[in-house]
């Protein structure tokens, strides 16, 4: 189980204090605020600085709190608030940056730097940079106490306010918004042995440098530095906000020895139930639970894949195999509060997260791992490539792409999708015989591209095909009162394995949606 307080606002699983050392001329985390004037400043200074990091042996950097920090109880901590007019950047540029305070269970420093023209330097902690609410102001703290992590802000909806674009807290965890949109799901820098029976490794990144926007700048560049027993890691994130706000992603990555599995641009979400209810066992008012409902990706060869997500009864790892894909990502489809009824959590505006690889990846494939879970608080969905290459110590590797959060698009997928899908038993009528006992009946609905508008009277037809299974009375129609083109099918599972099925629809031959993809267990 992958708690969700714990992953995402929670306990950063590895402790970060850098670089004590100076390298370059640097100034270490706990330096005065002088800025230490440098020729440039980029991604070549990280990547030096994380290929030394890894040639050492690791040492897990872990801060000591003061009592009265580390005792913090919840609702303590959450009274804590940073105040806007103390931000970085506060009325200089569009931009402007607010800090997360150590305590409860962030109990691990995170070193932050800013970069700007006139050098390189630390940002510095103060307790007048916090409201502590109903708490007394703390006494007698360290002067380079430092901070748990930190969050960007910018004028997403209107100019008057700058809202939360991006967060960084926790391991390496970070979740980013486009315009008209909630938190839901994370982005991860990397995932190590994720749902291997040794268990998984969690990296953290250890330090960041913000680099100073002018003061009309629409972008923002943060540098970062990840860290594990088994790699360590230079990062760059370029962030462009809008409605699909857009964060490229530049990795280096040092591995200090072998690893079993190495997920690239991972990233997790929750998925308690939806629209299917087969198999329900929540007694709660709202008809649909989730963050994301699908992964979506699309294959080096073109096709475009459309996999419902799952809560399933057992862990579940489905590894979609692959050359150089084009797209994947964890989406939230369903847009339409009424499935939800939600107006606290508002499932309907949790962003999708869309990653595109930046130059050729290899062979490989993407993995998606559903994890049982019987309470929305925890994160049980994660997805991730994993390159076919080992990864073998002090062998470099490299990793760029482009992550979208997006509400809505044409591009994901450009024709029709999927909307939904169900499921039940088919025993009845005249099928209530023990030989028909298995036999389930599965509906699949397609909208949007050149179905919209499509009259009922053309010969759509649906391609469906079951590995371990056989499939039997196939229809298409289109709803009445709607776009929507519904296939019906009974699958005899043939026994007690899974059966993968697949399916599209197609018309004179040409096909008109993504690719429905589906395991069905027994």
């Amino acid at each position: 189980m992958l708690p969700r307080q714990r992953l995402l606002l929670s306990v950063a699983l590895i402790a970060a204090l850098l670089v004590s050392d100076a390298i370059n001329g640097w100034p270490a985390a706990d330096a005065p605020p002088r800025p230490q004037r440098v020729e440039s400043f980029g991604f070549a200074n990280i990547q030096r600085l994380a290929q030394q990091r890894a040639s050492q042996p690791y040492t897990e950097r872990t801060a000591k709190l003061p009592e009265n920090l580390a005792k913090l109880g919840y609702d303590e901590y959450r009274d804590i608030r940073y105040r806007p007019t103390a931000g970085l950047w506060h009325g200089q540029s569009m931009f402007e940056v607010q800090f997360f305070h150590l305590g409860f269970n962030f109990s691990k420093k995170v070193n932050i730097s800013e970069v700007a023209d006139e050098g390189v330097r630390p940002v510095q902690y103060n307790t007048s940079q916090f409201d502590f609410g109903k708490q007394a102001v703390p006494t007698n703290l360290p002067p380079d106490l430092g901070y748990a992590g930190f969050r960007v802000h910018f004028p997403l909806q209107t100019p008057a306010y700058k809202d939360e674009l991006i967060v960084f807290l926790g391991a390496s965890y970070f979740r980013v918004l486009g315009r008209n949109q909630g938190y839901g799901l994370s982005a991860r820098g990397l995932a190590i042995n994720t749902a291997n029976s040794g268990g998984e490794e969690f990296p953290y990144f250890t330090d960041f440098w913000l680099v100073r926007p002018q003061a009309q700048d629409r972008h923002l560049t943060i540098y970062a530095i990840l860290d594990s027993p088994s790699i360590a890691g230079a990062y760059r994130f370029d962030i462009r906000p809008g409605s699909t706000t857009q964060v490229e992603v530049t990795s280096e990555l040092y591995p200090r020895k072998a690893i079993e599995k190495l997920g690239i641009a991972p990233l997790t979400s929750m998925f308690l139930y939806g629209e299917n209810r087969s198999g329900r066992q929540f007694d709660d008012f709202r008809p649909e639970v989730h963050d994301s409902d699908g992964l979506l990706a699309q294959t080096g060869a073109g096709e475009w894949l459309w996999r419902p997500l799952a809560n399933p009864k057992d862990l579940q790892v489905t590894r979609f195999m692959d050359d150089n894909p084009k797209t994947f990502g964890l989406s939230q489809r369903d847009r339409v509060f009424a499935h939800y009824e939600d107006n606290e959590s508002r499932y309907h505006l949790r962003p999708s997260y869309q990653i595109e690889p930046l130059g050729g990846w290899g062979k490989g494939g993407v993995e998606l791992v559903e994890i049982p879970s019987d309470e929305e608080i925890h994160d049980n969905i994660v997805a991730y490539w994993v390159p076919e290459q080992p990864v073998v110590a002090r062998k470099p590797l490299r990793f760029s792409y482009l992550l979208s959060a997006f509400s809505e698009s044409t591009r994901w997928p450009p024709g029709g999708t999927v909307i939904a899908t169900r499921s039940g038993s088919a025993n009845v009528g005249e099928l209530r015989n023990q030989a028909a006992q298995g036999v389930r009946r599965i509906l699949v609905d397609f909208a949007g591209g050149d179905l919209k508008g499509l009259d009922p009277s053309q010969p759509v037809k649906a391609e469906i095909s079951a590995n371990n299974g056989s499939i039997s009375d196939v229809t298409v129609e289109r709803l009445p009162q709607s776009d929507t083109w519904r296939v019906a099918f009974k699958l005899d599972p043939k026994g007690s394995k899974a059966v993968d099925l697949r399916g599209y629809l197609t018309l004179y031959g040409e096909v008109l949606t993504e690719t429905w993809t589906h395991l069905w267990k027994p």
